[in-house]
């Protein structure tokens, strides 16, 4: 019966096949507005390549794959041994391999290597992002590690090696290392300065026997950890390896793992420490100031792939109704369709051409990009992560019921969207950083105005919200309890530079019609009417769709 009723039409084709950084007009304006004309051509190239795998029918099956069979935590071996080893699908290996194959572990110290590697791991995300855990801490641990040159130039090496090696060894037995972190604690969340967990120093100068416990261990296979511990002197950053360099194993008990609402392919961990050896990164009582930098580095990285999940949605939204048709003709043309699409655009193209501004500044290490950044990165994670899982439900719900199903990979998104805006700090703890920084940090403030200011007079809209955010600056009252109502007009404002610079007219004027000019509503698809909205839509879509 099924062979004479059963006809399949008006479907959409699945999106595979195609160049995910080639698509993406959006990031390949910023890389070739940010990176140095020297590296240009070597990145374009890298980056396409990766580009190509991302949007492959393989790179598809190993996201699927990875996310249908979770890490499992094996205890003890047959003989009864404490082993405390996470095994992956096969699928999570190959991701991740072909990650740091392509350079995502490493961008300091090289020419605009910051934006060949946002802009890589924005592309590579999308492909899945579970794994993108382990990828941010191991390059974000660099910072941190050069607080203590010996350790640094150790593991400074393995750690941007483009060589991925699965199993527990000593590090210095392997030709590429991934480091993990363990900051929180059951007492304390996001107060690491609860911190219980007790570091006890040794003869042996640097060295300490770690004893406590971490309620989030994130990416406990990984062949080292940044942890924060109490010593003598107060809250310290430590480097503990997995491994010992005889051989033996660091005593590293895994509870168990954390059953996650998204996030499946990648393990996270309740660890305990009983006697374990660690170095001691820094000075002691300066565990917060040394493991900051690591913080900073992987906020952007929740930036940027919060970024990622949102190019991914609206790629997968406007390919859908760029097929599908309903009541007379192709869904994207449907004015209120068109409508919703543009807007969702907008909001995805904001989030792109911030995240590469901030990997731009990182790449510039000068006094006034460095003192910008600290306002900024923690006003992008508040406002990027906080907009991403909207984004992904709205645009979910333009492929209708197609897209709640599994198959269309919509629901893994949805489920990835809300992690970024947790990780590395809640949105209340990144509004709070702000305010802190505006308190203490006057040149950060001139930093950032005079960033906003470079594009004053060029839309009436912008120049009123940065006028208007210097009011609410200005009114220190109760400031505390406003922190994310300021905190969200730095970000717009922020943004609304970007574009008016940057982006073609008709995505600027959207942006600031509807965000800053107040002629936009809650919900996506409130655009005025009046506006070039196929533009955006056609600038939105995937080439090959």
């Amino acid at each position: 019966m099924a062979t004479t009723t059963h006809t399949v039409s008006n479907q959409a084709p699945p999106l595979l096949g195609y160049d995910v950084f080639g698509a993406d007009r959006a990031l390949g304006e910023a890389v070739e507005r940010h990176l140095p004309p020297e590296v240009l051509d070597e990145a374009r190239d890298g980056l396409t390549a990766l580009g190509r795998s991302a949007g492959s029918a393989q790179a598809a099956s190993w996201g699927t794959e990875a996310n249908a069979n979770p890490p499992r935590l094996r205890t003890h071996d047959r003989y009864g041994h404490r082993i405390d080893e996470v095994d992956f699908h096969p699928a999570w290996h190959r991701l991740l391999g072909h990650a740091v194959g392509a350079g995502l572990t490493g961008a300091w110290d090289r020419p605009g290597g910051h934006v060949r590697r946002a802009a890589g791991f924005l592309v590579w995300t999308q492909a899945e992002a579970g794994h993108g855990c382990p990828l941010s801490m191991t390059h974000a641990a660099v910072p941190a590690l050069r607080a203590e040159p010996e350790v640094a130039a150790e593991w400074e090496p393995l750690l941007t090696s483009r060589v991925y090696e699965e199993g527990l060894r000593p590090a210095g037995q392997k030709a590429g290392a991934l480091l993990g972190m363990g900051m929180t604690e059951k007492q304390g969340g996001s107060d690491v300065r609860t911190n219980t967990t007790r570091a006890e120093p040794l003869a042996e100068d640097g060295a300490y026997l770690l004893t406590g416990h971490k309620w989030f261990c994130s990416a406990p296979m990984s062949d080292g950890f940044l942890v924060l511990a109490q010593a003598p002197d107060g809250l310290t950053c430590f480097l503990l390896p997995r491994v010992l360099p005889d051989g033996s194993r660091n005593p590293f008990a895994i509870q168990r793992l954390k059953d996650k609402l998204g996030n499946r392919s990648n393990a996270s961990a309740e660890v305990e420490f009983d006697g374990t050896w660690a170095r001691r990164i820094g000075e002691e009582g300066q565990g917060v100031r040394t493991i900051m930098g690591m913080v900073a580095a992987t906020r952007l990285d929740c930036v940027t792939g919060s970024a990622a999940l949102m190019r991914q949605a609206v790629a997968q939204a406007v390919h859908h109704t760029t097929h599908r048709s309903a009541f007379g003709g192709p869904l994207v043309d449907k004015p209120l369709m068109r409508n919703v699409l543009a807007d969702l655009a907008v909001e995805s193209e904001a989030a792109t051409v911030l995240a590469m501004r901030l990997a731009a500044a990182y790449d510039d290490g000068g006094e006034s990009e460095a003192a910008f950044l600290r306002i900024a990165v923690p006003a992008a994670k508040y406002w990027v992560t906080k907009r991403c899982t909207p984004l992904v439900g709205e645009a979910l719900e333009c492929l209708g019921g197609n897209g709640y199903v599994e198959e269309s990979g919509m629901p893994r998104l949805l489920r990835e969207a809300p992690l970024n805006s947790i990780w590395e700090g809640s949105g209340n703890v990144q509004a709070l950083d702000v305010l802190r920084v505006l308190r203490r940090e006057p040149l950060a403030l001139n930093a950032f105005l005079q960033e906003v200011g470079r594009a004053r007079g060029a839309d009436h809209r912008l120049d009123a919200a940065i006028r208007d955010m210097l009011t609410e600056l200005a009114d220190l009252a109760g400031i505390e309890a406003r922190a994310r109502r300021v905190v969200e007009r730095i970000a717009l404002v922020l943004q609304g530079s970007l574009l008016v610079r940057w982006a073609p007219p008709e995505v600027a004027d959207a942006f600031c019609a509807s965000r800053l000019g107040g002629d936009g509503g809650a919900a996506f698809g409130t655009l005025p009417h009046t506006l070039d909205l196929a533009s955006v839509v056609a600038r939105a879509r995937p080439v090959d769709s």
